[in-house]
């Protein structure tokens, strides 16, 4: 309703309300207010009095060459010919709503408006895919969008600013993984970027990424659970930094709620046996001086393998029984060793201008390839199914056999949880198997009415 007071009348737009003295203008006016101030009315006093402009926003289209005010329908666009240099008609029932002529002939709907001090179009499609109705029907909602203070064209701009998924990869490894991970996690980070995102998601925007294309790509890889899981891991770290970098502002991460694959662990450790076949092995060695060195200090000391790899001679200090690592996993630590750990490392031969203890075929450097040699050493044993980080597995296996607590391991192999550590506790399974053969046997004892 547009009340307008008039002497002593009100006018809106299909009544006119008359009053005959001041008294009952005055009357009319108290209660309009009275009404508009507790929230009866939808417009405030001087809303009904003074209806609101929009045209700071909604720009009016001045009478000039180049600018012409029809009605946009089907026929009008189409009679719009070419005149060999761009022209504009704008609709003269909705202010903002125009058709773009190129000189070519091509027609294009647009809406026009303002936005950051400064006229902007927005372009809503050619002609022909797009009926006229269908073009004003989107025009009202760009037009409406910017009377509640959105801009449609800086989203226009950011959605085509917005990275895809495979150049926002390339920004998180050069970015992020580089600085704030460790070379075997960047290993891992990079080989999910490059081999398994782009196939599925490389192309689409960033912004436009939703939980069904993460869940189609999981999906994919349901054959391999680990490495689907690992995927989804470091899709998921992404779409955290996007949120963090702006990059995406909804504040979803399209990872959240998809749930991983069910993960076998693989439980392995050596049997005395077995311990007794792999040392035949590592003595008999001699064409892989190396790689054998490597595996006897992996089974001594219960370091991971870059630990071994890249140890240094001045990581070593005799006198206190430890390697002092200045980085790992976990960060700077020390791994306290025992004598036969410092025996083995008394007798590797030092190479002049190389500091470290496993040497390479490059002069300085370690030896970067262990795989190999110990798929050849570990099948002239007999343990072809036996990984390197099983040896891990066995030296806290051996050490909870040995009386030692969860504390004490975890202090051992470098942990910073006890959790990380409780997984180590049931490899082991003779101590727990003869504990319950004495309480069975006891209970039984018990039942027969035999003294225990």
């Amino acid at each position: 309703m547009n009340l307008r007071p008039s002497g002593y009348e009100f006018q809106s737009n299909t009544y006119t309300f008359a009053v005959r003295s001041q008294f009952f203008y005055d009357k009319w006016r108290f209660l309009l207010r009275f009404y508009s101030e507790h929230g009866t009315l939808s417009y405030d006093w001087n809303r009904l009095i003074s209806p609101p402009n929009d045209s700071y926003l909604i720009p009016v289209i001045p009478t000039k060459g180049g600018f012409s005010m029809v009605k946009i329908t089907k026929r009008s666009v189409e009679a719009a010919a070419r005149t060999g240099k761009e022209y504009f008609l704008w609709d003269d029932e909705l202010r903002g709503f125009g058709l773009r002529v190129h000189p070519s002939g091509r027609k294009i709907y647009l809406a026009q408006f303002r936005a950051g001090g400064r006229i902007r179009r927005v372009n809503i499609g050619p002609h022909g895919p797009i009926t006229p109705d269908q073009a004003r029907t989107e025009a009202m909602k760009h037009l409406s969008d910017v009377r509640l203070g959105s801009d449609p064209g800086a989203q226009r701009d950011r959605l085509r600013a917005a990275a895809t998924m495979k150049e926002f990869g390339k920004r998180f490894l050069d970015e992020h993984v580089a600085s704030h991970c460790k070379p075997s996690t960047q290993y891992e980070y990079r080989r999910c970027v490059d081999l398994f995102i782009p196939p599925k998601l490389g192309t689409l925007k960033v912004i436009d990424v939703t939980r069904a294309d993460v869940v189609e790509l999981h999906q994919g890889l349901k054959e391999t659970p680990y490495q689907a899981n690992r995927v989804l891991g470091v899709m998921s770290i992404m779409f955290t930094l996007a949120d963090t970098w702006g990059v995406r502002s909804d504040g979803i991460n399209p990872c959240w709620k998809v749930k991983r694959y069910k993960e076998t662990k693989r439980e392995r450790y050596l049997t005395l046996d077995e311990l007794a076949r792999l040392g035949k092995v590592l003595r008999e060695a001699d064409g892989e001086p190396e790689a054998a060195t490597c595996i006897w200090l992996l089974l001594l000391t219960g370091c991971r393998l870059g630990e071994i790899q890249t140890l240094k001679w001045d990581y070593v200090d005799v006198r206190a029984g430890v390697l002092r690592l200045p980085d790992s996993k976990t960060g700077a630590k020390v791994v306290p060793i025992g004598t036969a750990a410092l025996d083995v490392l008394a007798r590797i031969p030092r190479t002049e201008g190389n500091p470290y203890i496993i040497t390479g075929k490059v002069e300085g450097q370690y030896l970067t390839d262990i795989q190999k040699p110990w798929r050849r050493l570990r099948a002239r044993a007999g343990l072809d199914t036996l990984r390197i980080h099983d040896l891990r597995y066995s030296f806290a296996s051996d050490a909870l056999q040995l009386g030692a607590d969860l504390t004490m391991i975890g202090r051992l192999l470098g942990h910073t949880q006890v959790q990380t550590t409780a997984r180590y506790a049931h490899l082991k399974t003779d101590p727990i198997q003869k504990t319950a053969n004495l309480v069975a046997h006891t209970i039984f004892q018990a039942l027969d009415g035999n003294k225990v």
